[in-house]
Formats: C-alpha cells, sequence, structure tokens
C-alpha cells in the first residue's frame, strides 16, 4: 500500500512512528510494543533514520521486517545527510530491491557540532530536490514529507516556510506529517494557510504522548513546539511521579485528538518511542 492510499474516500489513516533500537534488548521490546499497536490497524508503520545516516541500511531491515512480521505497509525514513546525488539513488535502488515503496523525505538535522545544513559535494540541500530526485527516478514510490504547524526553527518566517513546504509538494509529495504540536488551533491556522497557498495533499497531524515532562521539554525545545502553560503547569507539580506525568499527558493527548477528528483530520500519526501503553490508552480511548 502507498501512502496516498491511506487517506481519501472515507478512510481515516492511522500511522505509527518508531526509530531503531540500538541494542538487541531494545529490538524485542520494540517489537512487542508493535505487537500490541498492530491490533489497531494503522495503514503504515514509519521508522526514522539515524543522524547522519548511520541507520540507513537498519531503517531498511527494520521495514522490511515489519512488512514480514504484520503484513503492513512500511515507511523509511531517508534524509540528504552526507550523500552525493548518486549515493541517494544507489539507497533507493536498496530500498525499493528491498520491497520498500513508501519513503518518508527529509533534508535532515546538521551533523552534530554543526551550525547550520551544509551538503556535501555534489548532494542535495533541501527536502523538495530529495522529493524531485525520487520522483524522477522511482515515480511510482510514495513520498511523505514534514511539515511544521508552529514554523521549522531554522525558518525566518512562516511564509518562508510555508513556500519552502509547497516546494515539496509540487516536487511530488503525496502526504504531509506535521511535527508534534499540543495547541490543536495552531494547527488549524497552519491547515487554512496551507488550502490558501494551494496545498492539496492531505495533512496528517503528528502526535506525541507527554509520557515524561522532562523529555518532552528537551524535545519542545529542538522542534520549536509551543507547550501550552496549562498542560505545562500540571506536569510541574507531579514532575517527580511518572505515573501522575503519565496520566496527565495521556488524558491531554486523548482530549486532543478528539478534537483533531471531529475537525475532519484524515489521519492521525503517532510518536511512539518504539512504546505502546500511551498510544493503547489513546487508540482505545478514541475507539
Amino acid at each position: 500500500m502507498h501512502i496516498r492510499d491511506n487517506y481519501g474516500s472515507g478512510k481515516f489513516g492511522l500511522s505509527i512512528e518508531i526509530f531503531p533500537p540500538k541494542t538487541s534488548a531494545g529490538d524485542v521490546a520494540l517489537f512487542e510494543s508493535l505487537d500490541r499497536l498492530i491490533a489497531f490497524k494503522p495503514g503504515f508503520v514509519s521508522c526514522t533514520y539515524g543522524a547522519g545516516g548511520s541507520t540507513s541500511k537498519r531503517t531498511v531491515e527494520l521495514c522490511v521486517e515489519i512488512q514480514r512480521r504484520y503484513s503492513v505497509a512500511a515507511t523509511s525514513h531517508f534524509t540528504c545527510v552526507g550523500s552525493t546525488r548518486e549515493e541517494l539513488i544507489d539507497w533507493l535502488k536498496f530500498a525499493r530491491q528491498s520491497g520498500i515503496q513508501n519513503i518518508m523525505a527529509l533534508r535532515g538535522d546538521p551533523p552534530v557540532g554543526q551550525a547550520d545544513f551544509k551538503p556535501v559535494d555534489g548532494g542535495l540541500s533541501y527536502a523538495n530536490e530529495l522529493v524531485a530526485l525520487i520522483r524522477e527516478n522511482f515515480g511510482d514510490m510514495g513520498i511523505g514529507v514534514g511539515g511544521y504547524p508552529e514554523k521549522h526553527p531554522e525558518a525566518p518566517d512562516a511564509e518562508t516556510d510555508l513556500n519552502n513546504l509547497k516546494r515539496k509538494v509540487d516536487a511530488g509529495a503525496d502526504a504531509i506529517f506535521t511535527q508534534l504540536f499540543f495547541v490543536n488551533d495552531n494547527f488549524y491556522r497552519f491547515r487554512d494557510r496551507c488550502e490558501e497557498a494551494g496545498i492539496r495533499v492531505p495533512i496528517i497531524p503528528g502526535i506525541m504522548p507527554v509520557t515524561e515532562f522532562a523529555r518532552i521539554k528537551r524535545i519542545t525545545a529542538l522542534c520549536g513546539a509551543v507547550f501550552p502553560a496549562a498542560l505545562s503547569s500540571q506536569l510541574e507539580a507531579v514532575q517527580t511521579e511518572e505515573a501522575a506525568q503519565f496520566e496527565i499527558g495521556v488524558k491531554w493527548a486523548i482530549q486532543q485528538c478528539r478534537d483533531l477528528v471531529q475537525h475532519g483530520v484524515p489521519g492521525l500519526h503517532f510518536y511512539a518511542l518504539n512504546k505502546s501503553p500511551a498510544c493503547e490508552q489513546i487508540l482505545s480511548a478514541l475507539n
């Protein structure tokens, strides 16, 4: 199944995002979590791509195993980082020959110690170039791209960020998957602006349940997501109580997802962090 087949014609597209574990014990824990989450029938599972392409082969291997075990489509993340155009094409050939039909095409973060993204000689500078490369050489692959409801941290302003997003869509992206957010009104404004800009592909909200206050503070600081004061104050009051943090975060996510569904989103994309309990509770509550 291609990414685009998940949405439209009365379908509601659920997807789960995981990352490559670093140990064999992590592998076991990941697949135990997926065993439980697959029961909710996601349209696909996506697997991230390590910094600097460090897990590029491992990402494909996990995607292959996910498809083998669960008979569900897998989507491999793919970035421009550290690769020439020819190397990118070679990796895409490897992914395609391995049975991967969907790619999440991202520019990628600058390598550690590098303040700004700089392509290697013969490489690509932007995600829209990567989308165009995939569409040119592997035209029938499904392609997802990232979007930022609250602006990419590197973009000088929201208009520039939206123009960059439209370039990715115009290059051939099938769907947009947003960065995590906690304020739905910010997503709705973003969606309206995309509509006004002529972006017509599905826009899928990215949801990350809060299970650890310290961890989510680090993540939001990196990606620039607005962390609402109402949620922050609740979590600060119980920051030494793991179970209470989990309960507050899951309750917030349930309310957030219900509101998104009522406002007609075409699907939900969960950043599961290789764990199932929070997503299980949310999806069970959403029925």
